[in-house]
């Protein structure tokens, strides 16, 4: 399969190394790592065994990148106001397009644009970082859930998650998008919220008894709003909630991607991981008030839109 990676930061960088590994044909979408991995190739330092590919297929601009079968999205969604200029050159008759980014309204963007039969959604929990350029660090996870957009288990997204799963890659295709993307906000909204405004890492943030109780209070508010959303199996509070805070204690000092983005002076993801899901809650009956005010101290500097 041909595939084009839009958004070649440590998730873009990693999905497509271990795609080309298993024999995919991947273009990828380059910025600062250009030249580089043009030089030099892509270099993975993964926790399940480190490679480096020698050749890589980077562009500098999508109409060089042409037509694909698959597109990738891993673009941070503060430049979704790109998205469609960047998408449009790859796409053919049949192309379609698989975004991986973070929080709520991705989607319905690329199908508004391009139609929603072209489009799925998935949801990465991949603990992975950019090093200096070429270079990739994936310390944990890599799963990948994924759907199609307007629902329904399809036979295209079976054939996608088994082309992950044969690239070494976790993933399983779902009926419900809705439900899995917000399984994902349990855990972005509390720790990448709370690591950036604090500047700590999830250890840290863990091990404060007090920090530990809110990222659980507002796991619990994310779960609600995310039931009242018509999933096709409710999220179970308690449990969901333990099994991500579990989780989390096993990743040593992991630094969330917002946490960096703040620290490095970049902006913060703020509509797509607490803007939109506020709003569909409070749409759905629920107001998240800690959410809110997480929301509130992140915007608190950041540039007005």
């Amino acid at each position: 399969m041909k595939i084009g990676i839009i958004g070649s930061g440590a998730l873009g960088l990693y999905y497509g190394a271990m795609l080309q590994r298993s024999g995919q044909q991947v273009r990828f979408l380059l910025r600062r790592d250009y030249h580089a991995i043009q030089k030099t190739g892509l270099q993975v330092y993964s926790c399940n065994g480190d490679f480096h590919l020698p050749q890589i297929s980077g562009s500098l601009s999508a109409q060089e990148i042409g037509t694909v079968d698959l597109v990738i999205i891993g673009l941070k969604t503060i430049s979704n106001h790109h998205l469609i200029d960047l998408v449009s050159p790859l796409l053919g008759p049949e192309t379609a397009i698989l975004t991986l980014q973070n929080g709520l309204g991705n989607e319905e963007l690329l199908a508004e644009a391009f139609g929603a039969r072209r489009v799925l959604g998935g949801v990465a929990f991949l603990c992975s970082n950019r090093g200096e350029s070429g270079t990739v660090y994936h310390s944990g996870e890599g799963k990948i859930t994924l759907g199609e957009f307007n629902d329904g288990l399809s036979q295209r997204s079976c054939d996608l998650a088994a082309m992950f799963q044969a690239a070494g890659v976790p993933c399983t295709a779902v009926s419900d998008l809705r439900r899995a993307r917000w399984e994902k906000l349990v855990w972005n909204i509390p720790f990448n919220g709370l690591c950036a405004l604090l500047e700590e890492d999830v250890t840290n943030l863990l091990n404060h008894s007090q920090s530990k109780e809110l990222v659980r209070n507002l796991m619990f508010e994310v779960i609600t709003g995310a039931n009242a959303q018509g999933l096709e199996e409710p999220i179970d509070g308690p449990g969901f909630s333990q099994k991500l805070i579990f989780f989390t204690e096993s990743m040593d000092h992991y630094q969330p991607s917002m946490l960096i983005d703040r620290i490095e002076g970049h902006p913060l993801e703020l509509e797509a991981i607490y803007a939109i899901p506020l709003q569909q809650a409070k749409a759905a009956g629920v107001n998240m008030p800690r959410v809110e005010m997480l929301h509130t101290l992140l915007s608190y500097g950041e540039s007005e839109p």
